[in-house]
């Protein structure tokens, strides 16, 4: 009997909880969401029919619960569970569990994810099916001729346990840590090693299968702008390739889900050199987060053939013609400048104008925290061409107001508008050789403070000005005076002006300052949070986010100099070894890795000297701002 599906739990949380449930919604189906108690009001649960509560805050407590995820879903009468990507998507025992407990599985037979699910099992497999291979490198046995080396975790991907070695002497501290990080994210610390290719192209194959035998091959996509080994621009289709190359990559694509009888959605992955040999690299056997570039081009909806595969639905025996270039931006909250560093806090505005698909887990008002992903959103631009895609979507991220936290967003609009970009010559080493210049200082927000002062001392309804804004002057020996009313009551405010060359003041209203700079006539949306801590000034010049500086410094926000302050709430998964109070250090060297929202950062000795205090252990939870160690700088020669 052919199963049928009514009621979909969805077993992630963020952007693709949401983006599934739309698609659940279309099809007349109730939606079940799962969360954590830091999601309990997140955008997923509000967008779901119901919502059961996974206790607890961390991954391996909650979402990474395979069993509590099927009690949820028994629970609430769900019928079918869906993974989304990430979390339990491709853990074979879970999909088993599913299938055990007479719900439906979306996604493909455990069997299939198994196989796949170590990268070297895949490659052996893959090899016998006649897909290219890179050979794998003996760590034990490696020489200056074999480097560079790329060290991956066989048991997962998303950057984690990842490892570029360019030098044999780090090579064992490389595997180390590679090993530790892959055994922290995927509870298999199994690491291998394979040839780095330099400049290489990361292309990728979308197949859709059902269980009658059918494969699609549905293009290309690229994904080569990559930080920290995570995308972080996609695009389909992948462009300049020979149609010969396309036409391999397609058929080594069904060749590797023919090999293990796959069924659903999946991703087989190639590395392409700088002459075009494909190399294949793994097979994700789920949705991929860059699925609605494809979506676009295709015209289909996967999530949608996603369900009806697992119904039983046979596909046409050819897919759609593709349309158009279509090409995807994730939105992060971090700070490329700062070794993307992830950002914490409260969203005030995310708003992102212009015909494009926005796929996201945030409205205005909500928290980012510390316990997942950084990313915000997924931008899709879809055009009849790749110049205007690309162009769309780089206008309607620079003209995006994104309030209350750094994000990436201006280095997205550089990387989109950038030569190498809109001309394709891309690779992997792009942000390697381009990022500082991507993430130099923004223009200057002289402009954007007056704008910002201006909208200040604008008329309110409940304090009219007294008199029309005048000239502004430097005359620092005389201040400028504005007088307000409020009820009854008059105010007197005295400050500096600031000579701006060139500015003119055309408006200015609360919200909005309308200036004339070196002749050309701008505006400036001006928006502060609700305790008035920051102000958000967003022009055509660029965004800036201004802190109002106290008069008086508290005392209290001075540290002891050498101070390492944690640069965001996470966990100490690792000290140096051997450090302790005494220790000699050096500049720039590795102390602690804090390790939060699903990325490891290095907290590094800021100059030479001597470790006084060390506050941090391994396992330990620690908050913005906390101290981590002491370094006394050694007195100059």
């Amino acid at each position: 009997m052919t199963p049928q599906i009514s009621s979909l739990l969805v077993a992630n949380r963020g952007e693709i909880a949401v983006r599934i449930f739309r698609t659940a919604r279309d099809l007349g189906l109730a939606t079940v969401a799962v969360h954590s108690d830091p999601d309990a009001d997140a955008l997923h649960v509000r967008a779901a029919d119901a919502a059961v509560r996974l206790p607890g805050a961390a991954p391996a407590d909650t979402y990474l619960r395979g069993d509590l995820v099927i009690k949820a879903a028994l629970a609430a009468g769900a019928d079918a569970v869906h993974p989304g990507y990430g979390f339990l998507s491709e853990n074979a025992d879970f999909a088993r569990q599913v299938q055990d407990s007479g719900l439906i599985w979306i996604g493909p037979p455990p069997e299939a994810i198994e196989a796949m699910a170590s990268k070297t099992r895949a490659k052996e497999l893959v090899r016998a099916a006649g897909v290219p291979l890179l050979d794998p490198v003996d760590p034990a046995t490696a020489t200056p001729a074999d480097l560079p080396l790329l060290l991956k975790a066989a048991a997962g991907g998303g950057g984690r346990g990842m490892r570029v070695v360019r030098d044999l002497d780090v090579l064992k501290e490389a595997l180390h840590a590679a090993s530790a990080e892959a055994a922290s994210a995927f509870g298999d610390g199994e690491v291998f090693a394979e040839p780095y290719i330099e400049r290489g192209r990361h292309v990728e194959v979308q197949i859709l299968a059902d269980a009658h035998g059918t494969v699609w091959a549905l293009g290309t996509r690229d994904c080569s702008l990559q930080r920290r080994h995570q995308k972080v621009i996609e695009e389909a289709p992948a462009p300049g390739l020979p149609d010969t190359l396309r036409d391999s990559l397609h058929a080594a694509a069904v060749a590797a889900a023919r090999a293990v009888s796959y069924r659903g959605a999946g991703t087989v992955e190639f590395l392409v050199t700088t002459d075009g040999r494909p190399y294949f690299l793994e097979m994700n056997t789920r949705l991929q987060v860059e699925h609605p570039v494809t979506e676009a081009v295709f015209d289909l909806d996967l999530v949608a053939l996603q369900l009806r595969v697992a119904e039983g639905a046979a596909l046409p025996l050819s897919p759609p013609e593709p349309t158009g270039h279509a090409v995807e931006a994730r939105l992060y909250a971090e700070d490329p400048a700062q070794d993307w560093r992830p950002q914490t806090g409260v969203l005030h505005t995310l708003d992102i104008p212009g015909q494009v698909r926005v796929d996201t887990g945030f409205t205005d008002g909500d928290t980012v925290g510390i316990h997942y992903d950084a990313m915000l959103a997924k931008v899709v631009a879809h055009a009849p061409t790749r110049a205007e895609a690309v162009r769309t979507l780089a206008h309607a991220l620079a003209g995006a107001r994104i309030h209350g936290l750094t994000t990436n967003r201006e280095l997205l609009v550089g990387s989109l508008r950038h030569r190498e970009f809109t001309t394709a010559q891309i690779d992997t080493g792009f942000y390697d050789r381009h990022l500082a210049a991507l993430t130099e200082t923004a223009p200057d927000a002289g402009t954007a403070a007056l704008a910002a002062a201006l909208a200040e001392a604008a008329p309110t309804p409940d304090a009219p000005l007294a008199a029309r804004l005048g000239g502004w002057r430097n005359v620092r020996s005389q201040p400028q005076t504005r007088r307000y009313t409020s009820a009854g009551t008059e105010y007197e405010v005295q400050y500096h002006p600031v000579d701006h060359p060139g500015i003119r003041v055309l408006a200015a209203e609360r919200h909005l300052v309308t200036l004339e700079v070196d002749g050309i006539r701008r505006m400036f949306h001006v928006k502060r949070n609700s305790n008035n801590t920051e102000v958000y000034v967003d022009s055509p010049l660029g965004a800036h986010t201004l802190t109002p500086v106290p008069r008086f410094p508290d005392p209290q926000d001075r540290t002891e100099p050498g101070s390492l302050l944690a640069p965001m709430p996470g966990t100490v998964v690792r000290v140096a070894d051997g450090l302790a109070p005494g220790s000699h250090v050096t500049a720039g060297q590795p102390l602690l890795w804090l390790e939060a929202m699903k990325m490891e950062h290095r907290i590094l000795a800021p100059a030479s000297g001597t470790l006084t205090a060390l506050h941090a252990a391994t396992g330990q939870q620690v908050e913005f701002g906390a101290l981590l160690a002491v370094v006394q700088e050694e007195p100059q020669p």
